[in-house]
């Protein structure tokens, strides 16, 4: 009679683990983070395969992994919320709901299915105050994470997490927001340890707007995207310096200025200063 191969529980979830992380640590990375208009998604992504999307009006997603994996998730968040804003009221299809309802099936999943899928999902909710705002990580295991600020997913979601949450703050701009996240995704994976340079089209982009009514999603993309990229800080307003006095007194011979001239240089010194605030 030939043996049977047995395997202890524990042993079966650790290698469904393993195998979960091992696909997930493979894909490209993603950053989520609030910033003072609502909640930005970043993705590094070369291909027109979307990581980023639109669940409801004020909720989105982003996920790292199998394509085909969290694409089914997607497309079931985006029906359950449909359906729930359909039958009840669509303020009441929430964020903390749809993040619910994934860990639910992703626990299913990986608990009763032969293989886990190789997925790790975020659901944002943008609220009317920047205190409103929430984010949730959901796991292959379906475990769920409320994730305050900011939080990373892909294989080093954890050095990339580290440098967001060093500069990270709640009254960031937009173009804050959006250059804080790509310095934090190209801190990785460049030859010898060094930093990485992303341009705009390696990345998607989008957000949840919270001074919009309604559906609150837009992405951002080309030209806008790229103004984003490159805006720089403005500058400190000139300020004029103090005049010297003469180190010592004209010699008397000395033709004096008719107040013609006088009046033109005082107009130069307006002109320059009007530039200089420009």
């Amino acid at each position: 009679m030939a043996m049977q191969f047995y395997a202890s529980p524990e042993q079966i979830m650790r290698d469904r683990s393993e195998h979960a992380r091992k696909g997930i640590s493979r894909g490209r990375s993603a950053v989520v983070l609030t910033y003072e208009g609502g909640v930005l998604f970043v993705a590094e992504n070369l291909t027109s395969l979307r990581k980023v999307s639109e669940i409801y009006d004020r909720i989105g997603f982003a996920a790292v992994g199998r394509y085909n994996e969290f694409e089914n998730l997607r497309r079931a968040g985006v029906r359950k919320a449909d359906l729930d804003g359909y039958s009840y009221d669509r303020r009441d299809v929430t964020g903390r709901a749809i993040a619910n309802a994934y860990a639910h099936a992703l626990g299913a999943i990986f608990t009763e299915q032969v293989k886990a899928y190789e997925v790790e999902i975020c659901v944002a909710e943008v609220g009317a105050t920047a205190e409103a705002d929430e984010i949730y990580r959901i796991t292959y295991d379906g475990s769920v994470q409320d994730e305050p600020g900011v939080m990373a997913m892909g294989g080093q979601a954890e050095a990339i997490s580290g440098a967001l949450k060093e500069a990270h703050r709640a009254d960031l701009s937009l173009g804050e927001a959006v250059r804080l996240a790509v310095k934090a995704l190209g801190s990785v994976g460049g030859e010898g340890g060094q930093p990485r340079t992303l341009g705009a089209e390696q990345l998607e982009v989008a957000v949840l707007d919270r001074r919009r009514t309604g559906r609150t999603f837009r992405r951002i993309a080309g030209a806008t995207l790229t103004a984003l990229l490159t805006e720089e800080p403005p500058a400190a307003p000139a300020t004029e310096s103090p005049s010297e006095p003469p180190s010592e007194p004209p010699p008397a011979k000395e033709k004096q200025a008719s107040p013609q001239s006088a009046g033109s240089d005082d107009l130069e010194i307006l002109d320059d200063l009007g530039d200089a605030e420009q």
